[in-house]
Formats: C-alpha cells, structure tokens, sequence
C-alpha cells in the first residue's frame, strides 16, 4: 500500500520547478500539506480547494512527507 501511494507522488523538472507534485498534476505536495496545517480536513481540501484530488492523494502527501524525517 505504501509504495501504491508513493507512486502518487511525481517530479517533472519542467513542472513546479521540479517540486514533488501529485499525479503529474500542478499541485504540489507541500500545497496540500499547508492546507492541512492551516486546520482544513481532507474533506474540505478535496471538495473546496483541490476537486480533482483524491483521499489517497492527500494520504501520500502525509506519507511522502514523514519518510523525509
């Protein structure tokens, strides 16, 4: 499951200078992880902020993150 997730997570050198994003898409993960430090669910970021995001994305955002520690 985790390496499922990971796969989520993408770099394109050309896109968001290089910065890992979700799904080849211009969000970034650290988009979504301040999202979520500012108090906002996972709910409220995939249905007000991000719709074309999915839970798991928001999970691999949260594990891409705690395997940098």
């Amino acid at each position: 499951m985790n390496a499922e997730l990971l796969n989520r997570i993408t770099f394109n050198i050309y896109q968001c200078g290089g910065k890992p994003c979700i799904r080849n898409m211009r969000i970034r993960v650290t988009d979504v992880l301040e999202l979520l430090a500012n108090g906002l669910t996972a709910d409220q970021i995939i249905n007000e902020e991000f719709p074309s995001l999915e839970i798991n994305d928001i999970k691999a955002c949260l594990l891409y993150e705690s395997l940098k520690l």
